[in-house]
């Protein structure tokens, strides 16, 4: 092929006797990048194409979304991910870089069941998610339910949505729906899931719900989404649209689609069960250290002078003797230690064997069955709201987010 190819141009492409169109994106060590009409990318040698025209690849203007007053307010508050993302045809790649107005436009049926009001508060990758600003996440959240708001949506990338989705439920006390939505495929895939997830989403925040939750696809099929509570849940797959799933006990509703009835289980708190309140103060110097066998005690010596550790241990709370003198040391030295297992489901129970007796001689606290992740967002939060350790160590064995169970379920 003679003629050189500009990202937008459309092409033929040739190969083993099949033919396609598409859209060229971009050439790599002899490799095309093109985007199918289906909305997928193919990979094919640059040889093997053929121009048949231009494309401005234009941004599609925005139109004012009209909306209609008589209903419910709900806020966004954007933080980007992929449910705010398209695809960028310089590269391929997904990019977050919708506006939190944009979601309206992409997501029509929004506007007719509620009034939307935008809060762009940042634009960024989950990956990239910190807890600074989980902490200007809060103070959005909060200034949005004390303004009125009747529940609140946050666009979040999946990959960190359930730290965040923890950090929250601990830090604001809420007596509207906070809402958590992602989309595990952008809105340029024709699998994608963001317009379901989002008017699932906007439906759980009109709801007689009062707490901090996650709400994704229930299954891999487009007929429901659930609702996780936002300290009980944890994303447990790459791709799979029902990515997000309760561990340790049910799902707190669903919303079937494209109906959109919500149903909440008996356990679900409900709305106005408490006054808007903030506590937005974290320790940011706790970690996970995820145990394995023979680990060396330097890697927990790595972690000194940090305020807080969440071990996550193997099987009923375990870690190796030989780490035990350190955590002994450290733990004197004013690090909280809080056990938790990888296992997941199940609780922590360091009293059965004589290596977690020697833990809790140590000073590990039993993080009876919370999650690992949960279990450091806790930690960060109580250690920055507590006035002594001693208040510390009784904080964390309590529930105070529906983040323990007292008896599994599951």
């Amino acid at each position: 092929m003679s003629t050189t190819l500009e990202t937008g141009d459309l092409v033929k492409c040739t190969l083993q006797g099949c033919s396609c169109e598409g859209t060229y994106i971009t050439t790599r060590d002899g490799m095309a990048t093109v985007k199918l009409t289906s909305g997928y990318n193919i990979g094919v040698p640059e040889e093997n194409l053929t121009k048949t025209g231009s494309s401005e690849m234009a941004e599609p203007h925005a139109s004012e979304v009209t909306q209609d007053t008589t209903l419910p307010k709900i806020s966004i508050v954007s933080t980007g991910g992929t449910i705010a993302s398209k695809i960028d045809y310089r590269t391929g790649a997904v990019t977050s870089q919708f506006r939190a107005t944009d979601i309206l436009n992409a997501i029509p049926g929004l506007a007719t069941l509620a009034q939307f009001s935008a809060v762009q508060l940042c634009n960024i990758l989950s990956e990239n998610m910190t807890p600074a600003i989980w902490q200007q996440l809060a103070r959005a959240i909060f200034g949005e339910i004390k303004a009125g708001a009747q529940g609140v949506l946050v666009t979040h990338g999946t990959d960190t949505m359930a730290y965040s989705a923890a950090a929250i439920r601990f830090m604001v006390k809420t007596p509207v729906p906070v809402v958590f939505v992602g989309s595990q495929r952008s809105a340029d895939r024709p699998s994608s899931d963001n317009v379901m997830n989002g008017m699932c989403a906007a439906k759980t925040a009109l709801s007689d719900l009062g707490e901090v939750v996650v709400v994704m696809h229930g299954t891999t099929s487009d007929d429901a989404c659930a609702i996780h509570r936002g300290t009980r849940v944890r994303k447990m797959h790459t791709s799979r649209r029902d990515a997000f799933q309760t561990i340790g006990d049910g799902v707190i509703g669903s919303v079937t689609y494209p109906s959109l009835e919500v149903s909440l289980a008996s356990h679900a708190v409900k709305r106005g069960s408490c006054e808007p309140e903030l506590k937005d103060t974290l320790e940011e110097k706790c970690a996970i250290v995820w145990y394995y066998p023979g680990m060396d005690p330097a890697v927990l010596s790595a972690w000194n002078g940090y305020k807080g550790i969440v071990l996550a241990g193997t099987g009923l709370g375990h870690a190796g003797t030989d780490v035990i003198a350190r955590i002994r040391e450290m733990s004197a030295a004013g690090t909280t230690f809080v056990m938790t297992s990888q296992c997941l489901n199940g609780r922590v129970c360091d009293r059965v064997y004589d290596t977690g007796r020697d833990l809790l001689a140590a000073g590990v606290i039993e993080g009876e069955d919370m999650l690992p992740e949960v279990a450091l967002v806790k930690l960060m939060w109580v250690l920055g709201n507590s006035s002594s350790l001693a208040e510390a160590r009784m904080m964390m064995t309590q529930n105070l987010a529906g983040e323990i169970n007292r008896r599994s379920s599951v």
